[in-house]
């Protein structure tokens, strides 16, 4: 932990000085396609082509830098499949799914105010013209 950081006031601006190691982790698992890959991931062990066909949108060198990341973050899991041909399968590690709570919080409120999102972005862009 940082040492101006603490586990108790985790929002203290000073929780996000440049050297801070919670920059650095916010950056490697808030992003879009880390959510959504961990949101996957949580019905169980799933394999690569079949988180590609989830994922609309995701390209391959998306998807395998991702998974690589969250990986060496030790949130998933990743095993070979010793099939013809081979194939590979990622699952939540524990660490990962510790996350789960405050990630399916984010979207409940991401769902719940998506349409006072919606109206402040069209009050910005129709002040913008």
């Amino acid at each position: 932990m940082h040492e101006t950081c603490s586990p108790d006031q985790p929002l203290r601006p000073e929780c996000f000085a440049s050297d801070c190691p919670s920059r650095d982790i916010i950056d490697q698992i808030a992003d879009k396609w880390s959510m959504m890959i961990l949101s996957v991931l949580s019905s169980g062990p799933t394999r690569f082509n079949e988180v590609k066909r989830r994922l609309e949108g995701i390209s391959q060198k998306s998807l395998s830098q991702t998974l690589r990341k969250l990986e060496r973050n030790g949130l998933v899991t990743r095993e070979v499949l010793n099939t013809a041909p081979v194939a590979v399968q990622y699952s939540l590690s524990p660490l990962g799914r510790s996350l789960l709570p405050t990630f399916l919080a984010f979207y409940s409120w991401t769902k719940e105010h998506m349409h006072m999102v919606e109206a402040a972005r069209a009050k910005f862009d129709a002040r913008q013209r």
